[in-house]
């Protein structure tokens, strides 16, 4: 499968650039826009990201299937290749429980490049384990407030206000990230209850 999804990207990136697959991405039949989003995935970087941003709202689901793979990547190939090793081993830190840890190197990395995204995203989440909820959700927030198609960091945002005991906001920020990325079935059933219990049901 990866072999052949390879042989697809080789055989499109000769043919297409990513201008032009943008522009299928945006206005393409269905099978075209499939296409070019996974493409985008795969070669592109944080220019794209409000193409794939985009595409995450697609009247197809496969499109924003493939979009919401393809946008994360995105996320991490931005600033020089010393920061994007950095956001990789942010993230390592985070998948290996590492919560100070990670939330030390991100803070380097906010104070070294603050406009990058991922890098206040990284440390929301370091922080929210760390059980620092206000924090998180201000470095959520920020994430947001640079790229406005962080659809996580909404998401991560909702449940830092949820530990703050701030329903109304979390709710907020709960149809944010659903407004971004409507594929995101628990944040809609967090919804849901949000909207019921606010109404006393």
């Amino acid at each position: 499968m990866d072999q052949n999804i390879d042989a697809y990207i080789g055989s499109v990136s000769s043919c297409y650039t990513v201008g032009g697959l943008e522009r299928v991405a945006a206005a393409g039949d269905r099978t075209a826009r499939r296409g070019a989003v996974l493409a985008l995935g795969r070669v592109a970087d944080y220019r794209s990201n409000t193409t794939l941003g985009r595409a995450l709202t697609d009247a197809d689901r496969g499109v924003r299937t493939l979009a919401e793979s393809g946008i994360r990547r995105l996320w991490i190939r931005v600033g020089t290749p010393a920061q994007q090793r950095r956001l990789v081993a942010i993230a390592e830190q985070l998948e290996e429980k590492a919560y100070d840890r990670a939330a030390q190197l991100a803070t380097t990395l906010v104070q070294e490049a603050p406009w990058i995204a991922e890098a206040w995203y990284a440390r929301g989440k370091a922080y929210f384990q760390l059980e620092q909820h206000e924090a998180a959700a201000r470095d959520c927030h920020q994430a947001l407030e640079i790229n406005a198609y962080h659809f996580q960091a909404a998401s991560a945002m909702g449940q830092a206000y949820l530990r703050l005991n701030n329903p109304i906001a979390a709710l907020d920020s709960f149809r944010r990230a659903l407004r971004l990325n409507p594929n995101m079935e628990e944040v809609r059933a967090q919804v849901i209850h949000l909207q019921r219990s606010l109404k006393g049901e």
